[in-house]
């Protein structure tokens, strides 16, 4: 099994201007970064990948 990682600040949009990351890949990166802000709950580090999260999963989302 293998997986395709994406660092949420390298996110890219193709040239219709649409998210480059469909909407599973999406989830997946979510589910992994809510455990990260599980682990951290209540640090600064925590804050910051809620929000990548929140925008990541916003965008593609709309974008579907």
């Amino acid at each position: 099994m293998s997986a395709e990682i994406f660092c949420l600040s390298e996110r890219r949009a193709d040239a219709d201007g649409q998210p480059a990351i469909d909407l599973r890949t999406a989830v997946d990166v979510a589910i992994r970064d809510l455990r990260e802000i599980q682990a951290n709950w209540g640090s600064e580090l925590a804050l910051k990948r809620l929000a990548e999260c929140h925008s990541l999963l916003r965008t593609v989302f709309e974008a579907s």
